[in-house]
């Protein structure tokens, strides 16, 4: 049984270990969002006062952390949970004179253009943002020289160069495997566009462990929590890193 102190790890992740574990769980809506966010914020140049978009907020876990860590105005936007369920979670975290929550479409955001001075998503670009069309879109909305910054499951290989998704990740997660890419896929998606220099694209270190851990402690924290979560602890299991991982991606707008 996974013990809720083992997701506070200072060593790695001393920003992130500051939080109470049970509150993320409570919060769950993919592997822990705020390891994932310290990691890609280490290539970002994040400054008070920022105004950053985190687009696919899910409950507000990292929409906090923009804005204590960080001193962001953050404006939290999400299609699934509700603005006033999100708001409940930036009062109690006392951060609602710096954290907006809006309900929002990814391919209809309802924002100014320039409006942004960094656009941030965290396990959630993979639902919406592969297509080709999409980052010239995104780009409106970000000021010059703005930055982006995404955390997306990935792939050490392509789908199409393995010529199937490999039978342990298939079983569980189905077709949703086509959309995780190689950190060089991003790269290259990215810069092909010549909107952006691609600052970093790289593949978190150890990143299905992290996964692995978060999953086990919400199969023993969470109501249900082992009917959940065991397909996805018996698939990192399988896979030990062979394919799975995160791809951590950042740039700047030119």
């Amino acid at each position: 049984m996974t013990d809720l102190n083992d997701l506070v790890r200072p060593d790695r992740y001393p920003r992130s270990s500051r939080y109470d574990p049970a509150w993320l769980l409570d919060l769950d809506m993919g592997p822990n969002p705020l390891w994932l966010l310290e990691d890609l914020a280490g290539d970002l140049d994040l400054r008070p006062g920022m105004r950053i978009l985190d687009l696919g907020s899910g409950k507000g876990a990292t929409s906090v952390f923009l804005a204590r860590e960080y001193g962001a105005r953050v404006v939290a936007a999400d299609l699934w949970i509700a603005p006033e369920d999100a708001a409940a979670v930036f009062a109690e975290a006392g951060v609602s004179d710096q954290v907006e929550a809006v309900r929002a479409e990814a391919h209809a955001l309802p924002f100014e253009e320039e409006s942004f001075d960094a656009i941030v998503s965290v396990d959630a670009f993979e639902y919406f943002g592969t297509a080709d069309s999409y980052l010239p879109y995104l780009l409106r909305f970000l000021r010059p020289g703005g930055q982006l910054a995404v955390a997306t499951p990935a792939m050490t290989q392509e789908t199409r160069e393995l010529g199937a998704i490999p039978s342990h990740i298939k079983d569980v997660v189905g077709w949703e495997a086509i959309a995780w890419h190689t950190a060089e896929w991003w790269r290259f998606q990215w810069a092909i566009t010549e909107l952006v220099d691609v600052t970093s694209a790289r593949l978190q270190q150890d990143a299905w462990r992290d996964w692995l851990l978060w999953v086990q402690a919400c199969a023993a924290h969470q109501p249900d929590g082992r009917d959940a979560n065991q397909p996805v602890i018996d698939m990192l299991t399988t896979d030990g890193g062979e394919y799975l991982s995160f791809a951590l991606v950042t740039a700047r707008k030119k």
